[in-house]
């Protein structure tokens, strides 16, 4: 798994869950995966538009997010 940060390539090792309301059911959870170097820039993007509900290490995705 690769962070969804652009242009990065490294190995991600957080998943920020998050929808956003006006397109998603309030239990539908989206996905971007992080690096340690971009976990808290992805997760203040998605918190300043109101979009993130958690942050998880990779291997607790659940299994319907995506």
């Amino acid at each position: 798994m690769v962070c969804s940060a652009k242009a990065c390539r490294q190995e991600a090792l957080w998943a920020l869950l998050w929808n956003n309301p006006k397109l998603h059911t309030q239990d539908r959870r989206k996905v971007w995966l992080a690096c340690e170097d971009h976990r808290v820039s992805l997760g203040d993007f998605l918190s300043l538009r109101g979009f993130l509900c958690d942050t998880v290490s990779v291997d607790a995705i659940p299994p319907d997010a995506g």
